[in-house]
């Protein structure tokens, strides 16, 4: 079986996506600065998003409905991004760290 016969499969997909996923949530519960988690939480959003994508281009009738999904998931992936980072910037300039630990002090 070639690679090339995989990709014309939606289980390949599927597997790609549950991969990204996986490997998202297993960094942000691992990792310990504000940094390395917001990449992970990206690589959460880009599984999913694959996962979207794949349904559309196998299952859905309108070839539409999953690119949208999708243009969400992004729109969505960007502000979370430009608000993490203005917190990020915030706690760095009060504790002079990024580290999760450093910022347990935090009142809400």
């Amino acid at each position: 079986m070639s690679i090339l016969a995989l990709s014309g499969s939606l289980e390949t997909y599927l597997v790609v996506g549950a991969f990204l996923f996986g490997i998202g949530v297993y960094g942000m519960v691992q990792r310990p600065s504000f940094i390395g988690m917001l990449i992970c939480a990206e690589l959460v959003l880009g599984g999913a998003s694959v996962n979207f994508m794949a349904f559309n281009h196998f299952l859905a009738p309108d070839q539409a409905v999953g690119q949208i999904f999708t243009l969400f998931i992004m729109a969505i992936a960007a502000a979370e991004t430009a608000i993490a980072l203005s917190i990020i910037i915030a706690v760095y300039r009060n504790y002079k760290s990024i580290e999760a630990e450093d910022a347990v002090d935090l009142n809400g």
